[in-house]
């Protein structure tokens, strides 16, 4: 590509180019402004520039025709052009790049593939999207990204905020990355200094609140009734026991087998079933159209569960503000309650060694986590439904 200070003269004595061809000179004035000539030696101003700026090269943005324009009058459109390129805006009269295209690109193109996509397409849309969705992405300002967190740290979620702030990091990077921004408006802001620090979340339901728990899950039926209490039944995570196929089961062996690629380490974990989450499983329906455990068709396992935790919490009444999560704090505060090895309850939930280690104990302790979640399915029977020792199906 020639690139020189373009001079009037000079442009009107560019000859023709090769027949069926053409080419272009750039200015070393303004970047991106080049004057271009075809086979039949029409010239013409453009601006070279991406301006969808997600897409992977730039294209030519025609300014007007040598003799419409002088020279001056190119250079001085070109430079107003990429002053609007670089707020967002399309120099052409389309509209600005706003923060929800971007957004929709990112979650096709970064977040789609990553283990909690749906968790944090969700945080994302219900925080960011719903602040600075017709927002040009380059207005976006570090003030913007402060009062968010400053909002969700006042309502007391503290821990969301530092959620939100690092989605925020990601999402900005990745805009970087793609050269849709040259900085992030959450550069150099600190959580810890904003919000405090993050400190792992402690919340433990207590005995009257899982009494609370199990008579509203029962009321709930499927599938969100049975899907909560396999969660607090086996302390696995809310998308492995969401998410889970009959072709994972073996209720003869009463085994769970999580596949590496569901899994959070990227191995496969095996999750001894108790009697308890037998009978559960027993008294699920079965899809004819698929194989998810809970589905409205089979098809496609259920999805939205903030609606069905917001469904819970209404019927369980009172109880102080918990989430999902804090049902597997439970139940690895209840195995240490019923004396588990530590190195066992924490393979339970998923915590254990990883790599060939892991492999390995994984079999050598399915005894061990077997007989310490079945003791669990029993004291929580004790708690949710006091019944004779010989019953030992739970029942809403």
């Amino acid at each position: 590509m020639q690139r020189r200070i373009l001079t009037d003269p000079f442009v009107r004595n560019l000859k023709p180019a090769a027949a069926g061809q053409r080419y272009a000179v750039a200015d070393a004035l303004v970047p991106g402004l080049k004057v271009r000539v075809t086979d039949r030696g029409h010239k013409s101003y453009v601006l070279w520039r991406r301006l969808n700026k997600s897409a992977t090269s730039a294209s030519a943005l025609a300014l007007g025709g040598v003799g419409e324009l002088t020279l001056a009058a190119a250079r001085t459109k070109a430079r107003e052009w990429i002053a609007l390129i670089a707020e967002g805006k399309d120099p052409r009269g389309g509209a600005a790049l706003t923060f929800e295209a971007v957004f929709a690109d990112y979650l096709a193109h970064h977040v789609r593939d990553k283990r909690r996509a749906t968790t944090i397409e969700r945080e994302m849309r219900n925080e960011l999207l719903a602040r600075w969705k017709n927002k040009p992405i380059t207005a976006i300002t570090k003030r913007d990204v402060i009062r968010m967190v400053d909002e969700i740290k006042a309502r007391g979620a503290s821990y969301q905020a530092h959620n939100m702030l690092g989605h925020a990091k990601t999402f900005f990077n990745w805009a970087i990355e793609k050269d849709i921004l040259q900085v992030s408006p959450a550069d150099h802001i600190k959580g810890a200094r904003l919000i405090g620090a993050r400190r792992p979340r402690q919340r433990v339901l207590n005995d009257d609140e899982l009494r609370a728990f199990w008579r509203a899950t029962g009321e709930m039926g499927y599938p969100y009734g049975a899907l909560f209490r396999m969660l607090l039944l086996t302390g696995q995570r809310k998308s492995e026991v969401g998410e889970a196929c009959w072709s994972e089961f073996d209720l003869n062996a009463k085994t769970w087998t999580i596949p590496a690629e569901r899994f959070k380490s990227d191995s496969t974990h095996i999750v001894p079933l108790s009697d308890d989450v037998i009978v559960l499983l027993q008294e699920l329906p079965r899809w004819a159209a698929g194989d998810f455990l809970f589905s409205v068709d089979g098809r496609a396992p259920v999805h939205g569960h903030s609606g069905a935790k917001a469904r819970l919490d209404a019927l369980m009444g009172d109880a102080p503000a918990w989430v999902v999560h804090d049902l597997r704090r439970v139940v690895r505060s209840q195995l240490s309650a019923l004396h588990v090895q530590d190195h066992v309850a924490e393979m339970i939930i998923g915590h254990g060694r990883k790599g060939l280690q892991r492999v390995y104990d994984r079999h050598r302790y399915l005894d061990e986590m077997r007989a310490a979640l079945a003791a669990w399915a029993q004291r929580l029977r004790g708690i949710v439904a006091p019944a004779p020792a010989n019953v030992v199906a739970l029942r809403g």
